[in-house]
């Protein structure tokens, strides 16, 4: 209701909007709106795939070749030549479920060895290769 000051006569009409009904049908409008907007959920669905067995998998083979400040190669601490070095990294590359196969160089060999080995490992198709002993070459 308006609050009007001053003299007032009984045949004036009133002449203000009464806002009133209008804020409460907005009021119940954003009500109603707030109601009927979903809840949003935070949680990710993902489709996790089920273990056929509940065997824990076996550890993978490894494969550990030596190289020596001179040059001499070792496969898992027997010394091999060039040759046996390539047939023994041909017999890894053909099997369908590859060893690892952990190169750890001196830190005094010289870098041709080193590339020689690995150049013949990737020729012959060995996939799963990786150098260790990296901490050495640190200082």
């Amino acid at each position: 209701m308006a609050m009007q000051v001053g003299e007032q006569s009984s045949d004036d009409v009133m002449i203000d909007i009464n806002t009133t009904p209008l804020i409460d049908v907005m009021l119940v409008l954003i009500i109603m709106l707030i109601i009927t907007i979903p809840i949003q959920t935070h949680a990710v669905k993902m489709n996790m795939p089920i273990a056929p067995s509940a065997a824990p998998p076996k550890p993978p083979e490894i494969v550990r070749i030596d190289i020596d400040f001179d040059g001499t190669i070792g496969w898992n601490g027997v010394i091999v030549q060039k040759q046996e070095l390539i047939d023994r990294l041909a017999q890894v590359a053909q099997q369908p479920d590859q060893p690892e196969v952990h190169l750890r160089p001196n830190k005094l060999v010289t870098y041709k060895v080193v590339a020689m080995v690995m150049a013949n490992a990737q020729r012959l198709g060995v996939t799963k290769i990786g150098l260790i002993g990296n901490e050495q070459f640190l200082n």
